[in-house]
């Protein structure tokens, strides 16, 4: 039986994929990039970038995205035409990656909750970065569920405020990007 092209995009299922981005350091690069995924409705979920190759002056850029393997495979082959772009590679197609997030978590309470939130902390291997009589500020790494996970064990016992870095991530093995 025939389905038209819409038909069949509609039932492919969204998928999450991390897609990392090799590009020139130079001003405007990030929104050329960032204004790609909106002019076309994409959405990115978590966004990171940083100058990772001194010397050659790029930068690396960190994105996820939820969308249909089309939807992604059109991102990919946008990223791929823009000037500045060296290389993109989807890390979670190609598999065997390892992804990492930082967050900041301000906790407040007293008496036993304190104790409770140290234990905690201490379990998740969570480092004490501020203390006072009132509050901690706890620093976490790992993967966004353990993230996610201390975060919501935190919220009744007094959650304050968290700050996340986004996700960043790199393949396994010898070879770069």
């Amino acid at each position: 039986m025939f389905k038209p092209s819409w038909d069949l995009e509609r039932s492919q299922s969204v998928e999450r994929h991390t897609l990392t981005v090799l590009v020139d350091n130079e001003p405007g690069v990030l929104a050329r990039v960032v204004g790609l995924f909106s002019a076309r409705g994409f959405n990115i979920d978590s966004l990171t970038v940083s100058e990772t190759e001194h010397d050659r002056h790029r930068s690396r850029i960190t994105i996820v995205t939820v969308a249909t393997p089309k939807v992604l495979s059109q991102i990919k082959l946008q990223l791929e035409r823009l000037v500045p772009v060296h290389r993109v590679h989807d890390l979670t197609a190609e598999g065997n990656s390892l992804e990492r997030e930082l967050a900041l978590i301000k906790v407040a309470g007293k008496g036993e909750n304190r104790v409770e939130t140290l234990r905690l902390a201490e379990a998740f291997r969570a480092n004490v970065v501020d203390a006072s009589i009132e509050s901690f500020v706890f620093e976490i790494t790992g993967r966004p569920t353990k993230v996610e996970q201390f975060i919501s064990l935190m919220q009744p016992l007094g959650l304050v405020e968290v700050v996340r870095t986004g996700l960043t991530a790199i393949s396994r093995g010898k070879e770069g990007m």
